[in-house]
This record gives structure tokens, sequence and C-alpha cells, in this order.
């Protein structure tokens, strides 16, 4: 068995529309989030013995504020990768660790939860991820492998969901008046 975490990027900024899309950081309310799930995440009890994370300049500043990133793989090919990219960055994780946390972006990491969890699998927690995935969701799934290089379609569960609002309710949807 391995453990595999997801985090989705944290709010970003689009104050400055000059920007190219990887180099937007967070806004204040996603660098909030950041920092909360990042108290979340190591206080739910599980060491992330490798971060494997997309380079863009907000998935960096998520993994900054949640105090994650030290020692994160940057991977060009993670952002805004379709899950069979992302399948293919986790196939080829080195020196083949227990847990791999992996940060970036959606639709992306919500479409591998649909692939790695087959239908006999999934439960509430399955439910409320396909329903959607916020920004800086955190996702914990069971993988059903002995190595990285045998990860496939299928072969998960998921065992633990967190969103920002589930932790505050003010970093819930924002309501437009």
């Amino acid at each position: 068995m391995k453990l595999l975490g997801l985090l989705r990027h944290a709010k970003s900024d689009w104050d400055d529309l000059g920007l190219r899309d990887f180099d937007r950081g967070l806004n204040d309310r996603g660098r909030k989030g950041a920092t909360l799930m990042g108290d979340h995440i190591r206080t739910h009890g599980i060491r992330w013995e490798r971060v494997v994370a997309s380079p863009a300049v907000r998935v960096k500043r998520t993994l900054e504020a949640a105090r994650l990133d030290e020692g994160a793989v940057w991977q060009d090919n993670a952002y805004l990768a379709s899950s069979a990219t992302l399948l293919d960055v986790l196939a080829k994780v080195e020196d083949d660790p227990f847990s791999v946390l992996l940060a970036g972006h959606n639709p992306g990491l919500q479409e591998l939860i649909f692939e790695l969890v087959p239908p006999e699998a999934e439960n509430a927690l399955f439910d409320e991820a396909a329903e959607k995935l916020p920004t800086a969701t955190y996702a914990v799934l069971e993988l059903d492998i002995d190595d990285w290089a045998a990860i496939a379609p299928g072969r998960g569960r998921l065992v633990h969901l967190a969103r920002p609002r589930d932790l505050d309710p003010e970093l819930g949807p924002e309501v437009m008046g």
C-alpha cells in the first residue's frame, strides 16, 4: 500500500491581468486558506516523505504558506496537467517513498481521483470530491500498489477530504451581493 495526498493550489490573485497564468500568486484569501490547510495537513498525522508539485507560482506560494515546500520536487509537466500526465509523474517518483503529496491544479487533480477510485470504492468523500474540488482542498488516497511504477486507474480509495471551508466557514464560497 502507498499513500497519495493531493493538494490543490489556494485562491490565486487576479489583480494583475498582465501576468501570465503561470506567474499568478495568491490573494489574501488564498494565503489564509493555504496556511490553514498546512496546519491541518501537519496535524492530520501523515508524514509526507515526498512532495511533488507544479512549478506554477500559485502552487509554490501555496506550499510556502502551508510550510510544505521544503524539499519539494518541481515537475514542469505537472503544470495544468491531465490525470494521465499526473499518473505518469507519480509512476516516475524516485526512491519509492511510502507517501507522496502531489500539489497542483484542477481539473487534473479531480480527474485523478475519478481515475484512481473504482466504482465499488466510491464513498461519501468521493461524492463530495466529485461535486467540487475547491482551491486549497486536501485529499488522501490509499493506493493498492507496492511501488509507484504500478500506479494505475482503479487502484485507490479516498480516505480523507478537507476543504478550507470545512476548517473555517469564512473560507467558504463567496456570496455575491
